[in-house]
């Protein structure tokens, strides 16, 4: 198990317009080839009107699946170029179908392939994306009088804080590596001069939004 990965923030579509044709592209988290199928099937029947529906997946901790396909266009236009922007953003477990309604302009074997990087490249950026980290889940509970200055803390620190949950008393969760909780549970005791009761839960994935790679096909004509 992979204990820090990078993937897709949710489930989304995104659509762009080059020289007419209409470029949707729909992102999906899959953690099997067949749920991967079975998405780009669903894109498929819902927009079964359209010119082509290309996909391209990545499956595995260390991507050991990886399928393109070209859906009717040019041989490499297409699903490879959208497989490239997801191995260039270092993404795990992610499928992508750019649906294509042509607009009646050709766009030639370049024009393709920078439309459909970009079909997923900005879709990327419209959706998200987010580094998974494995971790262990820890409440640390405070009076509010004291919540402000724990907050600060957590703010400026490198843990993740998940949410904070407010009853009688306030409850940060944050997300802290499991070789770290003793030394987060120190340090924040002498910080809160030991007005802090700490809960450790579940080791689980925690997530933290990071910002898209670029592509060189988000600037420049597409002739």
């Amino acid at each position: 198990m992979l204990t820090t990965y990078h993937t897709i923030a949710k489930s989304g579509v995104s659509e762009i317009v080059i020289k007419g044709s209409r470029f949707i592209c729909s992102l999906k988290r899959v953690h099997s080839e067949d749920e991967a199928k079975a998405f780009i099937q669903a894109v498929k029947k819902e927009h079964w009107k359209a010119t082509h529906n290309c996909s391209a997946y990545l499956i595995g901790d260390q991507n050991e699946i990886q399928r393109a396909h070209d859906d009717g266009e040019p041989s490499g236009t297409a699903g490879v170029p959208m497989l490239e922007v997801l191995k260039k953003n270092d993404l795990r477990y992610v499928a992508a179908v750019v649906t294509r309604y042509f607009g009646g302009t050709k766009l030639g074997a370049g024009g393709l392939i920078r439309a459909y990087s970009r079909s997923v490249s900005t879709a990327l950026k419209d959706i998200g994306i987010v580094v998974r980290s494995l971790q262990t889940k820890v409440g640390c509970i405070v009076s509010y009088s004291a919540s402000g200055k724990l907050e600060n803390y957590l703010a400026q620190s490198a843990y993740t804080l998940i949410e904070a949950q407010y009853t009688d008393q306030v409850c940060f969760l944050c997300g802290i590596p499991s070789e770290d909780i003793s030394q987060f549970q120190s340090s924040l005791t002498d910080v809160m001069n030991g007005r802090v009761v700490f809960e450790i839960g579940e080791e689980d994935y925690v997530e933290r939004p990071i910002s898209p790679a670029y592509n060189d096909a988000d600037e420049g004509e597409i002739e």
